[in-house]
């Protein structure tokens, strides 16, 4: 199918319903960039999903689109509980792949002076790379389960956090529907000796401040304010999550073939979400999502720590409270208003955000007046950006914004790219002191294999569909 493109206005433009599509697709984009996104094959994943049963609304994509298994990463669908499917490539490999930001009480004067310290600290104490693991601190099956099932509050009673972090997680970082016993044990072996680790790619602990604020009432209420110093935590469920997802896959090629699902694309498999095979993926990618909503929190406690060992200072002390945690690859069950009535839809965030307006009940309520926090990161030699959802974001995408920069160039292209340079001396020409796990790690995360995140961020807050806070500029940096 041949894709043909209409602009609505400068930040949308449609795909209109064709072929054996039961639905539109909207891009979120600019012209500029998207001569960008036509480089690969995000727009026909885009109408491929809106080929799936069941969708409600259109099949939806962010700015920082680009090409993933199935669905696009930056891709937003939802489906009807009855007629509708779920997809293992509507939520991706890196299940819950998530961001959480914590807040200071010190200021970047306090930071530049000794920031490569810092960085080797939390490089110490915080596993990462390929198949890093805590030597210190593994598992039985018994209390893994017990992780898949209750998410953060596990790693809370375990003394790994504060209690009020809870309030500050999405879905209080459990999901409630979570079954681990829908978990292969080759995912449960993998799991195991990971929980508290970072992993690889574009995984990273980034210590940064506070450059810029666009909205001082809601920074505020926030606890942001000018030069404060920040730590961004983004990382997912690590070798269980990516189990989950290809132990399912092989079921739900089996399961379209079985309900009769036509699939433009076979990495689109799927099954009715009222099947049971629906319903085991839907239980197994929750414990997923747990056990990565509890990595973020146990790598907060030994933030933390590496914090107090090296100010000589409390956390609390230190103010080193969370603000929110955010998924990205999430399939959940929300009521939304569609068509003027509350409906229970599944709602796949693949590479995309959850933005609920203010007053949303399932907004926290320290935030409830502003509404929820959006955390969107991107490179690391450029900055990050805090948004809040808004009201258009519930009537056009669901509650949804976009998630990061987005890449534009693969890992073996950004390797070709960077062929003898030294990525970490160029960033710390720029202020930036970057640790990474491997060889190729800084080299495969060069700034210019992303968009710049600025770009994205423009489109979503004149777009309406969440409004910029603050940006944060990164200082120091440790990457998997």
């Amino acid at each position: 199918m041949e894709i043909t493109l209409r602009q609505i206005d400068k930040y949308r433009f449609l795909i209109p319903k064709q072929g054996n599509m039961y639905t539109d697709g909207i891009i979120y984009t600019t012209s500029e960039m998207l001569e960008l996104i036509k480089n690969d094959q995000s727009l026909k994943q885009v109408a491929n999903v809106a080929c799936l049963p069941g969708i409600v609304g259109p099949s939806l994509a962010m700015p920082d689109i680009h090409e993933g298994y199935g669905f696009p990463i930056g891709g937003v669908a939802a489906f009807d509980l009855e007629t509708g499917i779920i997809s293992p490539g509507g939520v991706g490999y890196d299940i819950n792949c998530g961001v959480r930001l914590l807040r200071s009480n010190l200021v970047k004067e306090d930071i530049i002076p000794v920031i490569e310290k810092l960085v080797d600290t939390l490089f110490f104490n915080i596993p990462t790379g390929v198949g890093s693991r805590r030597k210190d601190f593994k598992l039985n099956q018994t209390e893994l389960k017990a992780v898949l099932k209750n998410g953060a509050k596990w790693a809370i009673k375990q003394g790994f956090g504060w209690s009020t972090d809870l309030e500050h997680i999405e879905a209080g970082g459990c999901l409630p529907q979570a079954n681990p016993e829908f978990v292969s044990n080759k995912a449960l072996e993998r799991g195991k000796a990971q929980l508290g680790t970072l992993g690889s790619g574009n995984h990273f602990v980034e210590v940064g401040y506070v450059e810029e604020i666009y909205d001082e009432k809601i920074a505020d209420a926030m606890g942001l304010f000018k030069n404060q110093v920040t730590v961004i935590i983004h990382t997912g469920s690590r070798g269980l999550g990516h189990q989950v997802c290809d132990d399912h896959i092989k079921v739900m090629l089996k399961a379209a073939a079985k309900y009769g699902i036509s699939l433009p694309d076979k990495q689109l498999c799927c099954a009715p979400i009222s099947s049971p095979e629906g319903q085991k993926y839907l239980a197994a990618m929750a414990a997923a999502a747990n056990f990565a909503f509890t990595n973020r929190q146990m790598i907060t406690h030994w933030v933390r720590e590496s914090f107090e060992q090296f100010f000589k200072d409390s956390a609390e002390e230190l103010g080193l409270d969370l603000i929110y945690d955010v998924c990205h690859n999430i399939a959940k069950i929300e009521t939304h208003i569609y068509q003027g009535e509350n409906k229970r839809l599944c709602i796949h965030r693949k590479g995309a955000t959850r933005a609920f307006a203010p007053g949303h009940p399932e907004v926290p309520a320290a935030y409830r007046e502003i509404g929820q926090p959006v955390l969107i990161p991107g490179d690391m030699g450029r900055y990050s950006y805090v948004l809040i959802g808004t009201k258009k974001a519930m009537e056009e995408t669901f509650g949804s914004t976009c998630h990061g920069a987005g890449r534009v160039m693969s890992r073996h292209q950004a390797i070709k790219m960077a062929k003898g340079r030294n990525i970490a001396k160029e960033m710390r020409q720029k202020g930036i002191y970057v640790r990474g796990a491997g060889r190729y790690t800084l080299i495969e995360e060069i700034s210019e294999a992303y968009k710049d995140v600025t770009d994205v961020i423009e489109v979503v807050h004149n777009a309406g569909i969440s409004k910029k806070v603050a940006r944060l500029k990164p200082m120091g940096v440790i990457k998997g």
